[in-house]
């Protein structure tokens, strides 16, 4: 496209899109635009997507839908939290319930979409970040691909489908994520099913020009794929697995004390910072959510969201942790033992107004 001149056109510059959605050849080609901000989603980012992939689904000329983000530091680093707080902070929750209720809409309609979805993740992939690629059926992890789901650090949960997808896991390892946070890289993304190929990141532009002139996802991706490696957390799975097999937080929390070893401790202590409330609410989640269909863990997802601004463990999570950033966050309830099960259970029930219409 030509710029404009700046000596004869006076009109005001457009403002930069956050997300482009356009044809390239046989594909249909997301590329998440907001590089100063490691492309943290808004809303009018997820009713763009929306529309696209509502567009493409059809279309005998689109083979295939490629996601990627712009910048080398993140594929996406989650929703725009500090929007949403402000919005819930001002009294206008219904605001932050839209963003969730279109990006919770939009995650079902990847896990659903009828043509291969390839997510090109070279950098930070978190929270929201995951829920537009984790459910694709093709997650294309490059070397500086970092994956997270750290909800609970902030009084908030594991959401975006996390609720279905971290249960089937290998082991324990799915709520061993949630209830910490873990950061993990390539090589354990692989072998944990997170992503489905490691590959070079500098294979990224032919992967996308071929996918592109119309060449077969699966032949293009195995022409790239590359072994990452041994997965680092191999040496606590044995570990993992026994020790958040227990029946609640609490119990996993004294294992790992007991265990004895420095890995044990240093994961009791990252648990143990973590907001009570939003632990006991992770817990559960997982429990329900290996018991139900990926549509029915989105409502309940939506279900806890539409609560979660009624407190206020979000709220000093966010001010800690991205605002003040001291890394003090004063939870209430401060103690595991103080929250409730009926407190939990609150957040589950069914909703008085309309639920999520997945």
């Amino acid at each position: 496209m030509a710029q404009a001149n700046s000596e004869t056109d006076s009109s005001p510059a457009k403002p930069q899109a956050e997300v482009v959605c356009a044809r390239a050849g046989h594909a249909g080609l997301i590329t998440l635009d907001r590089p100063q901000a490691l492309n943290a989603l808004t809303l009018a980012m997820v009713r763009a997507m929306r529309a696209a992939l509502d567009a493409w689904a059809d279309d005998p000329q689109i083979a295939c839908v490629i996601v990627q983000g712009a910048g080398e530091k993140a594929f996406c680093a989650g929703g725009d939290i500090r929007r949403l707080v402000e919005a819930g902070r001002a009294g206008r929750p219904e605001e932050a319930l839209a963003f969730w209720r279109e990006e919770y809409e939009l995650n079902a309609l990847i896990a659903d979409y009828p043509k291969p979805y390839i997510a090109l993740i070279d950098g930070i992939c978190m929270g929201g970040g995951v829920g537009i690629s984790l459910h694709g059926s093709h997650r294309v992890a490059g070397e500086r691909y970092l994956f997270a789901m750290p909800e609970v650090g902030i009084g908030f949960f594991p959401d975006v489908g996390a609720s279905y997808a971290l249960p089937r896991l290998p082991g324990r390892t799915g709520l061993y994520l949630a209830l910490t946070g873990a950061r993990l890289k390539c090589a354990d993304a692989l072998a944990l099913g997170l992503a489905t190929h490691a590959v070079p990141s500098e294979a990224f532009d032919a992967i996308r020009d071929r996918l592109q002139a119309g060449e077969a996802p699966d032949a293009v991706l195995a022409d790239h794929a590359r072994d990452p490696g041994p997965p680092p957390l191999d040496a606590q799975r044995a570990m993992i697995d026994r020790v958040f097999d227990e029946g609640s937080v609490a119990e996993i929390i004294a294992d790992l004390e007991f265990e004895g070893s420095e890995a044990a401790r240093q994961i009791a202590k990252t648990i143990k910072a973590k907001s009570p409330t939003s632990l006991r609410i992770a817990f559960e989640q997982m429990r329900i959510g290996a018991t139900i269909d990926f549509r029915e863990a989105m409502r309940m997802e939506f279900r806890i969201v539409s609560r979660i601004l009624d407190g206020t463990d979000f709220y000093e999570g966010v001010r800690a942790v991205l605002v003040d950033k001291d890394q003090k966050p004063q939870w209430e309830p401060a103690k595991l033992g103080d929250v409730s099960d009926e407190a939990v259970a609150a957040y589950f029930a069914p909703l008085v107004t309309a639920e999520l219409g997945v």
